[in-house]
């Protein structure tokens, strides 16, 4: 059974990654796709995404646009609603590291990261609600990290930023539910991607895993999975909720 099926979903920073696994999870699920990528060093990917989903038998397409600049991102969904007709789902997904100790860390580490991990949910919250207050229906989704409820020794404008984004989660899930508009964090662990290859072999990586009571690093499909359930008619009772999916790390 098709969950999403003919729904329009709206994915930030899916060229790879988490990103990339939500898209192809909810393309099996029958949703249509817009997402976005931004450096140019990233097109090719984002066109070999685009081709998979649309061989997968739903519309799909790649924007260049960055989520962090508020105009970039009042262009882009204008243009969405436009291509697709509507905006059922939103997966705020973009985000970065710049790890360093608060000592060493510069203002301008601390603005690029809150520019990209929590203005832009901002950003793009602000645009997908139009449509969807019209629609009297939505689920946003904004990808937190287990990182911004336990937080952790040189990421303290990373777990600021994902911790920001539970708070905000939270207010507009209050703000909208009247509309059936519905607004949750999922908080991932250690997730195989690009950014946790360094993680991956080593005494490194067994240090970590030992963390986890379920002894592994998740897969994007395990984050995708938990998206799926917020995105459908699953979770049509849920909202303002974080949904930690980091294997009991934070216990």
């Amino acid at each position: 059974m098709k969950l999403l099926n003919s729904k329009n979903t709206i994915i930030t920073g899916a060229a790879r990654g988490i990103g990339e696994g939500i898209a192809i999870k909810f393309a099996e699920h029958g949703s249509n796709i817009a997402f976005t990528y931004v450096s140019d060093s990233s097109a090719a990917k984002a066109k070999a995404l685009e081709e998979k989903l649309t061989s997968m038998g739903v519309k799909a397409k790649a924007y260049q646009s960055n989520a962090g600049d508020y105009a970039a991102c009042e262009s882009f969904v204008n243009e969405v609603v436009k291509e697709f007709g509507s905006i059922d789902i939103c997966v705020n997904n973009a985000g970065i590291s710049k790890d360093n100790l608060l000592l060493r860390m510069t203002p301008e580490q601390w603005d690029e990261v809150m520019q990209i991990n929590l203005k832009s949910v901002f950003n793009m919250t602000k645009q997908v609600i139009r449509p969807m207050m019209k629609a009297k229906s939505g689920s946003i989704i904004n990808m937190s990290s287990v990182i911004g409820e336990m937080g952790n020794a040189g990421q303290s404008s990373y777990a600021a930023s994902k911790a920001g984004i539970i708070g905000f989660t939270k207010s507009i899930a209050k703000e909208l539910g009247s509309r059936n508009i519905r607004s949750n964090a999922v908080a991932p662990g250690f997730v195989e991607t690009d950014m946790t290859s360094y993680l991956k072999e080593g005494e490194g990586a067994e240090k970590y895993k030992a963390d986890i009571p379920l002894g592994r690093f998740a897969s994007t499909e395990d984050i995708a999975n938990v998206c799926l359930f917020l995105a459908s008619d699953m979770g049509s009772y849920v909202t303002g909720q974080v949904i930690s999916a980091c294997g009991g790390l934070n216990i």
